[in-house]
């Protein structure tokens, strides 16, 4: 049996706290291993413990969860998921500029939370399909190709010069937001086989997750403006 999943909880209010913990801590496959009540404690616990995933809040005194969660992916320390009560377009792209994994509402129901978690420590993203149109849009800085601008072939970003044809056309359906099991229904090829494929692509494109996997698949032209499978699937 695998080690369970290690999660710090970072928000200013122990109501929270105690009420991610009790959800969390009913899982045999997760164990909280510490609380922190703002950004600078959840930094120095991150160093202390090790957890493999952060649930980090926005809004805190002393340090908030954005400059927090930098500090902690810059160091490589561990997988955060920002949480916060608002739907705000600038949490979500302060977060995942600032390395987060993922992005959660609070009012998120209980298998959610624990999905959440599962996921990130798998190496997922964790980016709702309703949100992850804009998120492109703000991080290429509108830079997305239209269809009627398709770069020609001999103009291939030369990012993508080492990846096979397969590995191409696995980061293409990442870039539309399907899943491992999608993308080998897509492909008629096991699961293990897009998993083996989507390590290369990040190993050769120096990615951290499939955040960072879908915004260089429309900076390279891979998906465009337009494109009739160009939506993320629900």
């Amino acid at each position: 049996m695998s080690a369970p999943v290690r999660v710090l909880l970072v928000d200013d209010q122990l109501l929270v706290r105690s009420g991610f913990s009790l959800i969390l801590s009913v899982e045999d496959d997760i164990e909280v291993i510490g609380q922190a009540s703002d950004g600078e404690e959840a930094v120095r616990l991150t160093r202390e413990l090790r957890p493999d995933v952060v649930l980090m809040d926005v809004q805190m005194p002393v340090m908030d969860g954005i400059e927090a969660t930098r500090r902690i992916v810059a160091d490589d320390l561990a997988r955060v998921v920002i949480l916060t009560t608002f739907d705000r377009d600038d949490y979500v792209f302060a977060g995942l500029a600032a390395g987060a994994s993922g992005f959660l509402l609070k009012n998120a129901d209980a298998d959610h939370l624990i999905e959440a978690v599962r996921a990130v420590s798998g190496g997922h993203a964790l980016l709702a399909p309703e949100v992850t149109r804009r998120v492109i849009e703000q991080m290429t800085n509108g830079s997305v190709a239209d269809a009627q601008d398709a770069p020609r072939r001999d103009d291939r970003d030369p990012r993508l010069d080492d990846l096979t044809p397969r590995e191409l056309e696995v980061l293409g359906l990442v870039g539309r937001g399907l899943s491992n099991a999608e993308i080998a229904g897509r492909l008629f090829v096991g699961e293990a086989t897009v998993k083996t494929h989507l390590s290369n692509v990040f190993a050769k494109l120096h990615l951290r997750d499939r955040v960072q996997a879908v915004v260089l698949a429309y900076e390279a032209g891979l998906i465009l403006r337009g494109d009739p499978e160009d939506q993320p699937s629900g």
